[in-house]
């Protein structure tokens, strides 16, 4: 790969890494090209983009954007390393999770995940991302909790009238 080719990669990369606020890094190194193809047909399935880069050009790319920022990534740049990118912060790790049952494997490995501006490193954070609570679950939630109060007392004032309908004493 000569310099040209190599700028190109990192300038692609930091489209990517300025594009979406939550990628995770992962190692593919053990997976068969069968599995690596379905694993990026899954991906393209669910709008994660799944990239393979050099580690250093990966790191440049992030260096060049922000070294502070993604300082807790770079101790995961090593072997083989296949970027998931996407918008929901926890989809990737969805796919993870669901290939790896599939597959009856351990791999591909979680080497880091940058989510929200947080980094979580290792493997063993796999399962915590998998539970994040997206933009629109969250809103769910607050409306249900919302709608809550407002229901029962909607509810109550249905009860009384069905009563005094049916010639029952009101409350």
């Amino acid at each position: 790969m000569n310099k040209d080719q190599k700028n190109e990669v990192i300038e692609l990369l930091k489209g990517k890494f300025s594009q979406y606020s939550n990628f995770y890094i992962t190692n593919t190194e053990s997976l068969t090209v069968e599995q690596v193809n379905k694993l990026r047909r899954v991906c393209f399935d669910k709008n994660v983009e799944m990239k393979v880069a050099k580690n250093t050009l990966i790191r440049k790319a992030l260096e060049s954007l922000d070294a502070e920022k993604y300082s807790g990534v770079f101790d995961a740049l090593n072997g083989v390393t296949a970027l998931l990118f996407s918008d929901s912060p926890k989809e990737p790790a969805v796919i993870i999770s669901s290939f790896r049952k599939e597959s009856n494997s351990e791999k591909p490995v979680l080497k880091a995940a940058f989510v929200a501006d947080e980094v979580y490193s290792g493997d063993n954070q796999l399962a915590a991302l998998v539970r994040i609570k997206t933009k629109n679950e969250l809103i769910g939630e607050v409306i249900g909790l919302l709608q809550s109060p407002a229901s029962r007392v909607i509810s109550a004032l249905l009860e009384k009238a069905k009563k005094e309908e049916a010639g029952a004493p009101a409350e």
